[in-house]
This record gives structure tokens, sequence and C-alpha cells, in this order.
């Protein structure tokens, strides 16, 4: 796990160190005031033994159980999401992405920003904000997502061309049946890959867009959202908090 404690926080009144406790996910209140007073829970160092004790939240970092924990009034995660994982609390036939994260971020009303498929990797949001979650998911916000896929035969100019220009897909809706589906570019990476940005997240979208051209995807992976990159260093199953820095970049378009 990696952590960011200058993440921009707004600034709040003093708060008590259980209700801190309480809203980063900790456990009900009553297991939140029990942690303080059994000297659990420090500050700076020092043990905090009041669970009334109260502390600014802004830029605030804490220590449970000797674990470091930045304060973040809303949480942003990034995921690099392994293969074999569902994007659901209540997976069908494989273990859930929140089961790769630690039980206090599990316990906040967290929500994957778009759903990767179980054999898709790559770089997966996950959010309490529910104004974020939809600028970073709604068409109209345009936020492109960059997919780099394994084909099963390499895409050719012809295909690229479609994909850009747009291909009608097969769809309960009517309405969307009638409406081409474009990505933003589509090229093909020096070792064959396809590489292609998306504004929409409709189901099984890059995989079915590849499938009308002609083509199949064998493997597919999610390496950018806006303008942030899944990061070099972060393994398969890593995550990490994202400051406000971060989070401008998952809303900005990638500089061509």
């Amino acid at each position: 796990m990696t952590s960011s404690s200058n993440s921009s926080q707004k600034s709040a009144k003093p708060t008590a160190i259980a209700q801190i406790l309480f809203s980063q996910g900790f456990g009900t209140r009553r297991h939140c005031a029990a942690m303080v007073h059994h000297g659990l829970v420090s500050i700076r160092g020092e043990v905090v033994d009041d669970p009334h004790q109260t502390f600014d939240t802004s830029g605030l970092v804490f220590e449970v159980d000797g674990q470091t924990w930045p304060f973040h009034e809303k949480a942003l995660i990034l995921l690099y999401k392994p293969a074999g994982y569902e994007c659901s609390r209540k997976p069908s036939h494989h273990p859930s992405v929140f089961s790769l994260l630690p039980e206090p971020v599990r316990n906040r009303d967290i929500q994957p920003v778009g759903r990767l498929d179980e054999d898709t990797t790559g770089l997966l949001l996950m959010t309490d904000d529910g104004p974020l979650q939809h600028k970073l998911t709604s068409p109209k916000y345009h936020v492109p997502k960059l997919y780099q896929a394994v084909c099963k035969a390499e895409v050719d100019e012809a295909q690229l061309r479609q994909l850009v220009e747009g291909v009608l897909l097969e769809e309960r809706n009517p309405k969307l049946a009638e409406e081409p589906v474009r990505a933003v570019s589509a090229e093909r990476l020096p070792d064959g890959r396809l590489q292609m940005a998306l504004t929409e997240g409709r189901y099984h979208q890059a995989k079915r867009m590849v499938a009308a051209v002609g083509n199949r995807v064998l493997s597919l992976h999610r390496q950018r959202i806006g303008a942030l990159d899944l990061p070099a260093d972060l393994k398969e199953g890593g995550w990490m908090w994202l400051d406000e820095a971060q989070r401008e970049l998952a809303m900005s378009e990638p500089v061509s």
C-alpha cells in the first residue's frame, strides 16, 4: 500500500477522534471508542486515549495499531486490478476486487468507477464521491479511457479506421443499436497490440467493437483514465490513495 498524506481536504471544525475513526471505516462508533480507550490510536507519536478529544481533520495523519492512515473526507483509490477478480461486492464466480483492500477501506461506501470484466486487468478507480464518479463515467464529460488489447489477429489499417469512424453494436435498446460507437483513437503498438481510447462505457464495449471489425480480443488491459496513468511501480493487486493533483489528472484530457 502507498499513501498520500498531502491530499487537499476541506477545512472542517475539530472532530472527535472516535468519530474520525468511524468516518474512515474502522467499525461502529462503540468499537472506535473502545480502540481509543485501549490505546490503539496515536497522532504524531502520542497515544490518544480520550475518544472525545478533537482534532482538525485537514491534513490529519493518524496511526491505528501501529499502521499509518491519512484522513480522507472522500476516498479516491487506484487499484491495479489483476485478472480473475470481479468488480462487485457480491461476486458470482470469482473473488471480489474489494478483497484486495484492507478492511477499513472496504467498510467505506466506495464503488468502482466503471467496471472491468473479471479477465481484464489494469487501472481501476474506486471512490465514495458520487459527483466525481458521475463525471468520470458519464459520456457527456468525454473522459477517455485507454485500453491495450492482444487480439487474435494483428489489427490492420482498415480495422483501425473502422474503430475510429464507428461501428454498430447489437444492443437490447434499439436506439443504442442505431448509434455508431467510435473510438477516440486507435493504433497498433510496436509489439502488435491494439491501443484504443474510449469515452463511453457500454457493456463489454472494447471487446464488442473489436469483434464488430472482424477480430477478437484475447486479453484486455486498461492503462489510463483521463491523463492518469497506471503507475509503473504499482504491482498487480496493489492499491494507493490518490491526492488532489491525481484526481485532476483523472479528469483531464491526456497530452497527445
